[in-house]
């Protein structure tokens, strides 16, 4: 610190050279007071640039990360593209500060010039008044008298006490100047050597977003790639059973009872409640409610709700997709939706309300409207529009009294007044789902007695015995069961399915590598898939592995779904959404074993 005052007062004494005699008494003054003046000089604190400093140490220690990373994350580049903008403004915000202080510098430099004649001046004077008789001198070789004396002494004191502080006090300025001065010039160092290296760092993090984001896109189309694969797998294994009873009751399939004896233990198995869609009418709820002495027009209005049947002139020819047809006496006839034998069994209101809803679902689909009767577009004899048999139109039996008993007759919406677009399939599962179209919603609720309270024993479709209701699926539509002759899945199978599960919730980019490892037999093998053991692997990071699974619990939603899915194992309780394991399950399960629905259970023997 005295080394610092003696270089400043160098520079002070060249100010003052015309006054050397001065010069030397102020220098030599200057030195006794140093240790004075620096009691009043207080140490410069650090401002943001040492904490930008800071931060840019750290984005270099993430660039360095982001270079030795094999997968960056688009979080990660978001947040680093940010932290780069952030300190952007910051050294702008500091770029102005010291822009700031710099100006301040210049004006108390020219300040000090006005203040330099005042410091001559004062130190003249403080020189002259150590240079005159001590106090007491002059009071002995004084001619006047004691008080004046006295009083010339106090102002002698006072006025070298006032030169003495102006000394310091501009000497402490310009040392405080010189000091500033240093500082902005190492700030200014400083800061154009952040602004260099930041520009570094933005450039290199522009590059390394861009490679990032064209990796996560390249990651992202190869798995959009996967999940479309998955969606191929999926409708191969289940191939959709969006389908009517047909002219021929389901066929049914001991295996997929409940009852079925697998030959191992621990088994298990997924029972689906109905398969899709879901909407309009049951089929075999239809033939339940007409068994159990219900109407025409009752079982219509409770499958299509506020509903109205009209009777309406049909005497037209129907385009179709073979040919323009006669819509009662041949179109409506030829109609195989539903089993003719079923009139025989109890069933003929079921079969009167099939014909209603068919001709009204065929007006609707080609664009037949209340206030403009004529069928405009043709529509398809396969069951994605409805089934058309020309072999059953010349015989239509029983399914041909249903069609003239109820001739014209259509369903309208009481809300739009509009045709009803009458949707309808074989089985629900006790569940009907709400669906709207042409302006007219139907209900969502219960296909029971008693609601959901009399669901599994007192469901229509139950009465109906429809072998669909509850039924556990591993064969597709056209037969293949890539080699199983049962649905039942092994402790081992069941495990694979809950650890995927757990990988999945934990980890939603992990769908891809999830598909069950035998999909070869539905073609070509889907890449990047996990095997067991990598899965079990996986699952152990989010809490462990199952590896036994002792019980299983199933709960359902009001709304008709399977609201959870509950196992006890060897990790403790492991629970997920109904929906979820749904997915899940349908992905992993291996062969041709699914489920066609989201009302579902799952059964332990």
């Amino acid at each position: 610190m005295l080394y610092l005052w003696y270089v400043r007062m160098n520079y002070f004494t060249c100010r003052i050279s015309r006054f050397k005699r001065l010069a030397v008494i102020s220098c030599g003054l200057m030195t006794v007071l140093c240790c004075y003046i620096e009691l009043f000089i207080q140490p410069i604190q650090a401002d943001e640039l040492e904490d930008i400093a800071k931060q840019i140490a750290e984005l270099e220690n993430a660039r360095k990360q982001s270079e030795n990373a094999t997968k960056p994350l688009e979080e990660e580049v978001a947040r680093l593209e940010q932290k780069i903008i952030n300190l952007q403004y910051s050294l702008g915000q500091a770029t102005a500060h010291i822009n700031e202080v710099e100006k301040g510098i210049k004006y108390r430099e020219r300040e000090f010039d006005k203040q330099y004649d005042l410091l001559s001046v004062r130190v003249e004077s403080f020189y002259k008044r150590m240079r005159q008789p001590s106090e007491i001198l002059l009071l002995f070789s004084s001619k006047t008298s004691i008080s004046q004396v006295t009083r010339e002494i106090s102002y002698q004191r006072a006025v070298t006490q006032e030169d003495r502080n102006t000394i310091i006090a501009i000497s402490k300025e310009l040392s405080q100047l010189e000091q500033d001065k240093q500082k902005l010039e190492a700030d200014k160092q400083l800061l154009e050597g952040l602004k260099t290296k930041l520009a570094g760092q933005s450039e290199f993090f522009k590059k390394e977003i861009k490679g990032a984001k064209e990796y996560q896109s390249s990651l992202s189309t190869k798995i959009a790639e996967l999940t479309q694969k998955q969606k191929e797998l999926l409708a191969k294994k289940t191939e959709t059973f969006q389908t009517s009873v047909g002219s021929v009751p389901l066929a049914d399939d001991a295996a997929s009872r409940p009852d079925y004896n697998p030959g191992f233990s621990p088994a298990f198995a997924a029972f689906s409640f109905g398969a899709p869609h879901f909407k309009g009418m049951s089929q075999y709820g239809a033939f339940g409610r007409a068994k159990s002495g219900q109407s025409t027009e009752e079982i219509l209005k409770a499958y299509y709700g506020n509903v109205r049947i009209e009777t309406v002139d049909t005497n037209f020819d129907i385009p179709t997709t073979v040919g323009n047809l006669p819509f009662e006496d041949n179109y409506m006839k030829g109609i195989a939706e539903m089993p003719t034998s079923w009139a025989d069994q109890g069933g003929f209101e079921a079969l009167k309300a099939q014909a209603i809803a068919a001709r009204s679902y065929a007006l609707a689909y080609t664009d037949w409207r209340m206030g403009d009767r004529s069928a405009k577009k043709a529509i398809c004899t396969t069951e994605n529009c409805q089934v058309y048999n020309a072999g059953k139109a010349g015989n239509s039996g029983r399914w041909g009294d249903a069609v003239n008993e109820t001739k014209g007759k259509i369903l309208v919406s009481n809300s739009s007044n509009e045709v009803v677009n009458a949707w309808y399939a074989s089985t629900s599962g006790g569940y009907q789902e709400s669906y709207s179209s042409l302006g007219h919603s139907t209900p969502g609720f219960w296909d029971t007695k008693n609601g959901r309270s009399g669901w599994t024993s007192e469901a229509y479709e139950k009465i109906g015995e429809s072998p669909w209701f509850y039924k556990a699926w591993y064969r597709t539509r056209g037969g293949t069961t890539c080699g199983r002759s049962h649905p039942w899945l092994t402790n081992e199978e069941m495990s694979d399915i809950v650890n995927a599960a757990i990988v999945y919730e934990k980890d939603g980019s992990s769908q891809s590598h999830l598909s069950q490892e035998d999909s070869s037999c539905f073609g070509e093998a889907i890449p990047d898939t996990w095997s067991k053991a990598k899965v079990k692997e996986e699952a152990a990071r989010y809490g462990g592995a199952v590896t036994n699974i002792s019980s299983v619990n199933v709960t359902y939603s009001d709304s008709g779904h399977t609201a959870s899915v509950s196992f006890s194992t060897n990790r403790g309780t492991v629970s997920f959404d109904g929906q979820l394991f749904y997915k899940i399950f349908n992905l992993r399960a291996p062969g041709a074993v699914h489920l066609t629905s989201g009302l579902y259970n799952l059964e332990k023997k």
